[in-house]
């Protein structure tokens, strides 16, 4: 489970296992030996005062998930062995918010003298908000079949869907009203996987990037990864001018009414609070000229 406070340990070191993982056949064909070296950060604070195994994870039982992973499993590089078993383990055991993998490889077919050779990752649950929108066709068939698709996903969990509030289209040009909402998810995906996720569903749903601001079946944007700061040509994270944007704040203060903008230091009820007030103050202005 995603938790940004998840500080506590549980340790697994020189998890001995016989598997059969290398690039060269003999390494597949006959096996040799690992060594896993695993940290699981959760919070074991209710385990501990209660003094309670159903509180915690039993690392028994994490030792032999991983034991059995590595021997029913064959990868060619230690890379895809780490990668894919820290996947795994997140996925079994949610009460943990993320795992450090070392897989060590005494016994590597390198003509040298060496120790060891291993590769370490860290992998974690990370949670983000996607905005839905359509203004094509049946939208909330659109919209009801993308957050199908999220929860299918084996690498992502929908924790909360907004409601949908139907809003006039940005940016100026001329189209039918949007349907409009947020979701939280979490998920083991980095950004940009997350965003060809995302990608993916859109274009499954037909949608057609012509026109800025245009007509669209299916928009899915990731307005919030963490408290991630991103600025690429291709992704930009938090989302874009979103302070300005009523249909984007208020569905996020629905489902996430305390959560701070990273740069603009507001909460997004904050935020949706100013530019009701700032759209009021205008209205104001107007009245008075006229």
């Amino acid at each position: 489970m995603y938790s940004e406070w998840a500080q506590d340990e549980i340790c697994i070191e020189e998890l001995e296992v016989f598997a059969h993982h290398g690039v060269y056949p003999e390494e597949t064909r006959d096996g040799q030996l690992f060594y896993v070296n695993a940290v699981l950060r959760m919070d074991v604070g209710a385990a501990g005062r209660e003094d309670a195994l159903e509180k915690t994870v039993n690392y028994g039982t994490v030792c032999r998930f991983i034991t059995a992973w590595m021997q029913e499993h064959t990868c060619l590089l230690l890379e895809a062995v780490a990668e894919r078993l820290a996947e795994a383990v997140l996925l079994e055991y949610r009460a943990a918010a993320a795992v450090e993998l070392e897989i060590r490889k005494p016994h590597a077919p390198i003509r040298l003298p060496f120790g060891c050779v291993s590769v370490k990752v860290r992998r974690q649950w990370h949670r983000a908000y996607v905005a839905v929108g359509s203004n094509l066709g049946n939208r909330e068939a659109y919209i009801s079949d993308a957050v199908r698709a999220l929860k299918e996903h084996p690498l992502i969990e929908v924790r909360k869907v907004s409601d949908m509030i139907n809003t006039k289209a940005y940016g100026g040009v001329e189209q039918e009203d949007f349907l409009n909402g947020a979701l939280e998810v979490e998920t083991l995906l980095g950004p940009w996987e997350l965003l060809e996720a995302l990608h993916e569903i859109e274009n499954k749903a037909g949608r057609e990037r012509t026109v800025r601001w245009g007509p669209r079946t299916l928009d899915l944007d990731i307005l919030f990864y963490d408290r991630t700061c991103i600025e690429t040509e291709d992704l930009v994270i938090p989302h874009p001018d979103m302070e300005n944007r009523e249909f984007v704040l208020r569905p996020m203060v629905q489902i996430a009414p305390y959560l701070r903008h990273p740069l603009r230091g507001r909460t997004v009820s904050e935020l949706l609070g100013r530019l009701e007030e700032g759209e009021g103050n205008l209205h104001k202005t107007i009245n008075e000229q006229i």
